[in-house]
């Protein structure tokens, strides 16, 4: 993409930057198109894999003809875009030992931060209006991790003395949640955690009962056991968790080191994304005919990720996880991962 008008790179990064935060639905394919040819023509590793596949950039017209890097350049490149500054936080992804991981950086932290706040306020409410319980051991126990950055923003909006992270502390938690279960001040209480630490609890031998009372309780799992429990069918984790906290359903949260935005399930596994982000599918035999909502909502695919929010890396993912698509447009499910893949730390489970 040329210098238009003889504008700098960094005045056309700010006018997409701006569009970003205002952005309406509706706008939402031209703004993508124009991140597409920014990001083709600044960022040299995408530059260089659009090149490789003999891509015209200028010649790409819709989002499903987008070419999409795959995930795994996370793990050997550093993936950026014009010429941001110095990183303010470098998000690593989790594994097992000897793995090599992905690293994501994160250039721009209070794009990310208005971002993933407009996202849980459409799904949710404002973050003022939640006590945020946060049960992230996995996460807490390293320093670097996207979903610790984010929920530390989120508790910090929240304003509440009861929000916080839970490592070791599970009687701390639990006091608080009997305390707001006799005292309802009018806020929503949010248990977000990790799938095995969920289970954990669920699973004890601490008295739950009094959560039956709390009709203000939403709890929210981010996926994944970590090598920590036996992997279950995701029915299955959240039948366990709504008999024992005492829910109707369990919400779950989609997002993953390489993302800047997120996607929310209210229940049964079908997400909706943010408003920076559109999931489209491609074929599982050909990672180059990609398809959206109209051709075949239930056909499984691997899933590919716009995320707009990526401004400073690159906003076309293609990711290892296996989806399909929900009956309401944009809607999505994640049904597993490719056999071939590695084991990774982002949220999902097998359906």
């Amino acid at each position: 993409m040329e210098l238009q008008n003889n504008k700098s790179i960094a005045e056309i990064r700010a006018a997409l930057r701006n569009r970003i935060i205002d952005l309406e639905p509706a706008d939402f394919e031209d703004l993508a198109l124009k991140i597409f040819r920014y990001q083709a023509e600044y960022n040299p590793v995408y530059h260089q894999y659009i090149n490789y596949l003999n891509i015209d950039p200028r010649r790409i017209k819709s989002l499903t003809k987008i070419p999409f890097l795959p995930i795994q350049f996370f793990k050997n490149h550093t993936i950026r875009t014009g010429e941001p500054p110095v990183a303010s936080a470098v998000f690593q992804s989790s594994g097992t030992t000897g793995q090599n991981t992905s690293h994501h950086h994160l250039f721009d932290a209070p794009l990310y931060k208005a971002v993933s706040h407009r996202i849980f306020q459409q799904n949710y409410s404002d973050l003022n209006r939640f006590h945020i319980l946060a049960l992230l051991p996995s996460y807490l126990e390293r320093n670097n991790s996207s979903l610790v950055y984010m929920m530390q923003h989120f508790i910090d909006e929240s304003g509440s003395e009861f929000s916080g992270f839970y490592l070791n502390n599970i009687d701390e938690m639990l006091q608080r949640l009997k305390y707001l279960s006799q005292n309802p001040d009018g806020r929503r209480i949010l248990l977000l955690g990790v799938t095995f630490a969920l289970l954990d609890l669920a699973e004890s031998s601490y008295d739950l009962s009094f959560l039956k009372d709390m009709n203000q309780l939403t709890v929210m799992d981010t996926g994944g056991m970590k090598g920590r429990r036996q992997e279950l069918l995701r029915e299955e984790v959240h039948d366990i968790l709504t008999e024992n906290f005492s829910v109707k359903n369990i919400h779950s949260e989609y997002g993953m080191t390489e993302l800047l935005s997120q996607g929310y399930s209210h229940g049964s596994g079908l997400f909706a994304p943010g408003y920076t982000m559109r999931i489209l599918l491609r074929d599982i035999n050909d990672p180059f005919s990609v398809f959206d909502h109209n051709i075949n909502k239930t056909k499984t695919g691997g899933v590919n990720v716009i995320d707009l929010a990526n401004l400073d890396s690159c906003s076309f993912i293609e990711t290892q996880d296996l989806g399909r698509f929900g009956d309401k447009p944009g809607t999505f499910y994640i049904m597993g991962r490719f056999d071939n893949s590695d084991i990774r730390g982002c949220n999902l489970m097998v359906l």
